[in-house]
């Protein structure tokens, strides 16, 4: 499989975006994962695979692919939709959920 340059996506639960600047480079899987019969683990004999290299863009992540002889594929991030919250509408006359309070 070809290595992967993506940028990490904002976890669900926080509102800060620290750690999704970065571009993050990561080795393909060369070797089958197997589950352990014993513990229930997952693991590969491709060390490879557990490696994540953080670039500051996109370009130098593809050129350390390209120095390096490497396939890579770059994953684009969807663009964050945003949609703009006014304190004020929460006291509308025509707000369409019920007071709680």
């Amino acid at each position: 499989m070809p290595a992967r340059i993506y940028r990490q996506s904002k976890p669900a639960g926080q509102s800060g975006l620290a750690g999704t600047r970065e571009w993050v480079f990561e080795y393909g899987q060369s070797a089958q994962r197997k589950q352990s019969a014993l513990m229930g683990w997952t693991g590969s004999a491709d060390p490879q695979s557990q490696i994540h290299l953080y670039f500051d863009s996109c370009e130098a992540a593809e050129a350390y692919a390209q120095r390096e002889r490497i396939a890579y594929v770059v994953e684009e991030a969807a663009p964050r939709m945003r949609r703009p919250k006014v304190y004020a509408d929460n006291f509308r006359y025509d707000r369409i959920q019920n007071w709680t309070h």
